[in-house]
């Protein structure tokens, strides 16, 4: 027999028996949702909990740091661009960003605010991932050193003459970034020191700093939210025409008292081309001393929990999946007991063995795919209730809030027919090697 004539033959005899194909098909449906569903949970899951690690940060950069100490290992483990350079000749190693970050004082009317500035390279800000809202991120081509403001920032400014801010009164004060004159004063401690002196000590100079642009707004939380960013090639010269010969906030000093030639980094950060290669070099620049962080090593952790969450939810949905292999059985013997005569007149008139055993197989690959198909289709519907109900929720109580609880991806669809097929056939060998088996002229006779 031709594959078609048994494809033919095999959709015909099921034809005949609907009402038990259709439960059968009905038992594999149930099955298949329940993995994919279960299987498309897990996925979910993970990819939000990807995603709100993301929002914390890059998943493929490092933080390297000083060490917290004050002893002469510490001193000679400076951030500098001779580091800069040496961690840019790694491996693996794609770019690497130097930052200065320090407190700085916002002045704006009868407002002011103690944030904090974050400095970097062009490549570092466009590294962020910030989301700007309104105006650009600083850029190569300016001229003169100019601020941009993450969403949050209007929150740490209180008016200086009735005390007010944002934590007392639960509004943030309205502060004009692109069109007011916003004055920044660098050095913030001799500005506390003038403000508590009475006017016996001397306000440091306040300096006008355009701003260039303001980070998108919204109700999530980024890492870019309270701070003010620039480019440190910008900041750098400004900050030697302020302090002169002083010293700048945050830089080291030496023995006795006096600021480095060398202005040296708050940061290093170092982005690397895969998420992979992380731990390796995480793991080597703190051989060299250094605290180096990644939210790679917390993702990895976080994984391997979600990796066991999955196999459990997965496992769950097989358990529908095997009692329907079981129904397919039942209903593949059952088919040989109704067609014993059947088989044995194509036995006696020369069919192969093979051919009929593969007849019945293709029955059970039938039901299989139907139900399998079937079954995706309704798990999309699930999928959708659950993601509509569940929207911007922590539904499962994991502390992952996400509008895409369930996630099926086009290979776990493809797969999930493919594996319905195969459970469909593997729970109908059995049958098919019985109806193999049978005596040709004990069928006949006994039908």
């Amino acid at each position: 027999m031709k594959f078609s004539d048994m494809l033919i033959t095999g959709a015909s005899n099921l034809w005949k028996r609907k009402l038990r194909s259709a439960l059968t098909i009905m038992g594999v449906v149930i099955g298949v949702a329940s993995i994919v569903v279960m299987v498309s949970l897990g996925l979910g899951l993970s990819q939000s909990m990807m995603e709100e690690y993301a929002s914390y940060g890059s998943m493929t950069q490092i933080q390297v740091e000083t060490p917290y100490s004050d002893s002469t290992t510490a001193e000679t483990l400076r951030l500098n661009d001779a580091l800069v350079a040496d961690f840019a000749q790694l491996d693996h190693v794609e770019h690497v960003y130097p930052v200065i970050q320090m407190p700085i004082i916002s002045i704006y009317g009868a407002y002011s605010g103690y944030l904090q500035l974050r400095a970097t390279t062009i490549g570092g800000l466009e590294s962020f991932g910030i989301e700007v809202g309104e105006g650009r991120l600083p850029s190569e081509t300016d001229e003169e050193l100019m601020f941009f403001y993450g969403k949050d920032v209007a929150t740490d400014y209180s008016n200086s003459k009735t005390g007010q801010d944002y934590w007392t009164t639960g509004v943030a004060p309205d502060i004009d970034f692109m069109g007011g004159s916003l004055f920044t004063v660098f050095d913030s401690n001799s500005y506390y020191s003038a403000k508590d002196s009475g006017g016996s000590v001397t306000p440091p100079k306040k300096f006008l700093i355009p701003t260039c642009g303001l980070e998108q707004q919204s109700d999530t939380y980024t890492q870019n939210s309270w701070y003010v960013f620039c480019d440190i090639e910008k900041l750098i010269p400004k900050l030697r025409q302020v302090f002169k010969r002083g010293v700048i906030p945050g830089q080291p000093v030496t023995k006795s008292g006096k600021p480095y030639s060398e202005i040296f980094y708050t940061q290093i950060l170092v982005d690397v081309d895969d998420m992979e290669n992380v731990a390796d070099i995480q793991a080597y620049i703190q051989e060299l001393g250094y605290n180096a962080y990644s939210n790679a090593e917390w993702i990895s952790s976080a994984m391997t929990s979600m990796g066991y969450v999955q196999a459990v939810l997965g496992g769950i949905g097989a358990v529908s999946l095997f009692v329907a292999a079981i129904g397919i059985t039942n209903t593949m013997m059952m088919s040989i007991y109704e067609r014993t005569r059947e088989i044995g007149v194509m036995k006696v008139l020369g069919c192969a063995l093979e051919n009929i055993r593969t007849m019945f197989l293709i029955e059970a690959g039938i039901i299989g795919f139907v139900g399998g198909f079937i079954g995706v289709g309704l798990s999309y519907i699930i999928s959708a209730i659950i993601n509509y109900v569940s929207n911007g929720s922590d539904a499962l109580g994991l502390g992952v809030t996400t509008s895409h609880l369930s996630r099926i991806p086009i290979w776990l669809a493809f797969l999930s027919v493919i594996f319905a097929v195969i459970i469909s056939m593997i729970a109908g060998f059995v049958p098919s090697q019985k109806a193999m088996k049978l005596s040709p002229l004990a069928a006949i006779r006994n039908e």
